[in-house]
């Protein structure tokens, strides 16, 4: 089952900024001119992703949630990575970060690099795999609807998806004329819907803001999830609550919850 309180977490937030210097991100940005980090989104992807033992990660666009995502999986590693020897799971500890932007995605590596020197974390990050990766997006259809696709994606069975791109004003072609490069227009990615029949029970999936692709998202899913919603955090989460599939299956829900 899920874990992690979503109201409003002021100290754990304060604290959390501090035991890892995350004000020098702020002062890292400066010199890239990009978004600053929301500490707020940043803890709360932290928590869930370690209270929850995630092991791979698909993350739709990239940015400083990059860098946190990695610092959970590192501490995940710290922690669990002995248990994880009797999963039947690849790319653990393994973080794959898409993005539409050949640019933003430049940005975010350089951005991280500094972080990890500045922070002392070069050393700790040799045990997690980040791989970047640049693919273009293109309108499409899905299930009658218009919506959005990346063209290109990993190939990997992730236990956390992190759902903050792409770019809207970033996408190829059109469907019946029309693209979603409209300042009236919101965001409506069907991705994850297409990978949906291979996930795992026991998958999570964040949505960072983007209200009305998570209820696109939630209309149009097969399966059995249970979905969440922080006004706090603005985050909407879903929980992938189905029985196992088999021994390995079995294994792994015993892992998360244990």
């Amino acid at each position: 089952m899920f874990k992690f309180k979503i109201q409003n977490q002021a100290k754990q937030i304060k604290e959390f900024k501090k035991k890892f210097s995350l004000d020098l991100l702020k002062k890292i940005n400066l010199r890239y001119k990009t978004i600053e980090p929301n500490f707020n989104k940043l803890y709360f992807l932290y928590k869930v992703i370690t209270e929850n033992k995630r092991l791979t990660v698909l993350e739709f666009g990239s940015g400083w949630s990059t860098f946190i995502i990695s610092l959970g999986l590192f501490k995940n590693y710290t922690t669990h990575n002995i248990q994880t020897k009797k999963l039947r799971k690849s790319n653990n500890f393994t973080l794959f970060s898409i993005d539409n932007s050949k640019k933003y995605l430049s940005l975010t590596k350089k951005k991280f690099k500094d972080a990890e020197k500045k922070m002392n974390f070069s050393g700790k990050f040799k045990k997690i795999k980040v791989n970047w990766i640049f693919s273009s997006v293109s309108m499409t259809m899905y299930n009658g609807n218009i919506a959005t696709q990346y063209n290109k994606l990993p190939v990997c069975n992730p236990d956390f998806i992190y759902l903050d791109g792409p770019d809207q004003y970033n996408i190829k072609k059109k469907i019946n004329g029309f693209n979603t490069a409209h300042k009236e227009l919101m965001p409506m990615s069907c991705d994850i819907l297409m990978i949906e029949n291979f996930l795992m029970p026991g998958t999570i999936i964040v949505v960072d803001g983007r209200g009305a692709n998570a209820e696109f998202l939630r209309k149009n899913f097969k399966r059995k999830w249970k979905s969440f919603y922080s006004k706090y955090f603005d985050q909407h989460l879903f929980y992938l609550d189905e029985k196992s599939f088999g021994k390995w299956s079995s294994r792994l829900l015993k892992f998360y919850k244990s």
